[in-house]
């Protein structure tokens, strides 16, 4: 139904309206009595076999929701209703900020992709916190970042605060310098500056009684030199592990008109990028810690795939757009018949 009625009818509207539209809409609905229950039941897969035990963790299943698409955590119950095992909201950032100049959300149809250059759109990380203070049972990561007019001499203190504010209502940390649509961003991903940011935010966790998981995104353009030194940044700096990918500045391979559009690219075009990252960080590191792989998955057998390269758990977005919340049960169906 999702893909033969409500993408095709959705697909005609401006692609971030949409978004909001789809927002409020999954809020009204699960509001109406019996319709909660009737979604968990179509979408969820329960199994302990599902269950996963990852930095510290326990994920009931291993298929979660990426960052980007709740950015406020105004909807993490009811995506998780739908099936995921865990929900990243994200990217946050201190201060509220309206993000880059519309329009800029764009969507790839022939090459069943976005391209994104929102620019960490959000409302600021104490409006997020007063809505994870209501949350009970959701496992919860949180993306963090840097507003667009800190300069990145000073952008530790910019995470600072998103984890000091943060610590007591997410499962886990996800240090984001890896976005293309904040400018110099990336240059964050050097091997200097990302050390002293990791290591800065390991002795704040270090100085806590419990201490809350680090994980690191990283792009898929990076060459083998780069990931090399991520994977001796991960060892230094003790962080728990690695999210690989990010959305991607290249374009290659593209057929829609839209594929000269600034931003990042996310989709099936990442695919084959992001799963040679996971197996390049997990061969080359000897498995020395865990990988949550996203980027390109739009089947179960994708998810299989970066599973089997390498990845602990996996997350979805572009994929979740394109496919619908049916993809999450397949993935775990799928997961459960291969054994993993």
């Amino acid at each position: 139904m999702y893909k033969s009625f409500i993408r095709p009818l959705l697909f005609k509207f401006d692609p971030e309206k949409v978004h909001y539209f789809t927002f409020s809409f999954l809020k009204k609905i699960f509001k109406i009595p019996g319709v909660k229950s009737f979604l968990r039941k179509k979408f969820q897969l329960e199994d302990p076999a599902l269950e996963r035990e990852v930095f510290g963790l326990k994920f009931k299943n291993p298929v979660g929701l990426a960052a980007g698409f709740d950015k406020d955590a105004k909807l993490y119950k009811e995506l998780s209703g739908l099936g995921f095992g865990f929900i990243e909201v994200g990217t946050v950032t201190p201060k509220p900020q309206p993000g880059n100049e519309k329009k800029r959300l764009f969507r790839l149809k022939q090459d069943e992709a976005i391209i994104n250059r929102m620019g960490f759109n959000n409302g600021g990380v104490e409006e997020m916190v007063e809505r994870l203070k209501k949350n009970k049972d959701v496992l919860i990561g949180g993306n963090i970042g840097k507003n667009k007019i800190t300069p990145n001499a000073d952008a530790v203190e910019d995470y600072k605060i998103c984890f000091d504010a943060l610590y007591d209502y997410v499962n886990y940390f996800v240090v984001n310098v890896s976005s293309p649509n904040t400018p110099n961003l990336r240059e964050l991903q050097d091997k200097e500056p990302l050390t002293r940011l990791l290591k800065t935010l390991q002795e704040m966790n270090e100085q806590r009684p419990l201490h809350k998981p680090i994980l690191l995104k990283i792009a898929p353009d990076l060459i083998d030199e780069q990931l090399l030194d991520i994977i001796d940044i991960v060892k230094e700096t003790r962080i728990a592990g690695v999210i690989a990918t990010n959305t991607t500045i290249s374009r290659e391979g593209l057929k829609s008109d839209s594929k000269n559009e600034m931003g990042g690219l996310s989709g099936k075009p990442l695919k084959n990028r992001s799963t040679e990252v996971i197996r390049f960080l997990s061969e080359k590191s000897g498995k020395a810690f865990p990988i949550i792989g996203v980027g390109g998955i739009h089947s179960a057998d994708d998810a299989i795939e970066k599973l089997k390269a390498g990845a602990s758990l996996v997350q979805l977005y572009t994929g979740f757009i394109y496919e619908g919340p049916a993809l999450i049960r397949e993935i775990n169906k799928k997961v459960l018949e291969s054994n993993l």
